[in-house]
């Protein structure tokens, strides 16, 4: 390595070192506001002088924060467990099955990217109010629990996978689902992880939807619960920041669990190009 690259890739580390700090600061701050007591929150200093849990035991004891907190879970969990099965399986159908008309029910499955999710808001709702959804988890969870991106992402993948695998296995007696389920899945494992990150985020963070569809505290999902909190607290922001740190441990578990499919994905997505 020559010195003029030796420069080079310390100048890289020390940008990448500098862009890091920034990034993870604001985080840092929240983690150690959340530890400062009440006397505390607005001295002109970074670490507490007196860190307590206090603040933890009280958000969970004085407010539905539980509550709140299994709501946005079991939202996020059946939605991202439905995202991958069904967007699996029609991106595997239209993938690998000929038909008459499956351009064009992709082509209808892409267009729907192309509408603004506020436009949806009151079909939804009425759809809801109809049905009795109101204040229900299906009625959160039902415009979460297939994609047009999932299907999307998993068709690109799913074309990936040779035929005469499908076909060798075909001529074994396995049946259509089995190959589905036993040979294809395990194949684009890297864009299960993928989606199942994306879309765990997304429902774990929406907030328009779920605050519509939602009139009763005990149904909110988090983010609608910090908010309403958050408003009811204004002065506690020692409060809002111990709120707003536990809200983060579940993406944070999630993306440790997935990280390595995601690095697989982007590896295998540079092979294929």
């Amino acid at each position: 390595m020559t010195r003029s690259d030796k420069t080079v890739k310390l100048v890289s580390y020390i940008v990448l070192s500098v862009l890091t700090i920034v990034m993870i600061f604001p985080f840092f701050w929240m983690v150690l506001s959340s530890l400062k007591p009440f006397r505390e929150i607005y001295r002109p200093y970074l670490f507490p002088k007196s860190p307590t849990l206090a603040n933890y035991q009280k958000i969970m004891s004085a407010s539905l924060f539980p509550r709140w907190f299994l709501n946005s879970l079991i939202v996020a969990l059946s939605t991202t467990f439905s995202v991958l099965f069904f967007d699996s399986l029609v991106g595997y159908t239209i993938a690998k099955y000929s038909f008459p008309g499956r351009n064009i029910i992709f082509l209808f499955i892409l267009s729907t990217l192309m509408i603004p999710t506020e436009m949806l808001i009151i079909p939804w709702y009425v759809m809801s109010s109809r049905l009795g959804w109101i204040d229900t988890y299906w009625g959160i969870m039902f415009p979460g629990m297939i994609t047009a991106f999932g299907i999307f992402l998993m068709k690109q993948f799913m074309e990936t996978i040779p035929d005469d695998l499908l076909d060798a296995a075909r001529i074994d007696g396995v049946s259509e689902f089995g190959i589905f389920w036993r040979i294809a899945l395990p194949l684009v494992r890297p864009a299960l992880g993928s989606l199942a990150i994306l879309n765990f985020i997304g429902n774990w963070n929406a907030f328009l939807w779920p605050l519509i569809v939602s009139s009763k505290p005990r149904m909110y999902t988090l983010p609608v619960g910090l908010a309403t909190f958050s408003s009811e607290n204004l002065m506690h922001w020692e409060l809002i920041m111990t709120g707003a740190t536990v809200s983060t441990i579940p993406l944070i578990i999630v993306f440790l669990i997935f990280q390595k499919q995601i690095i697989r994905g982007i590896m295998l997505s540079g092979l294929k190009g």
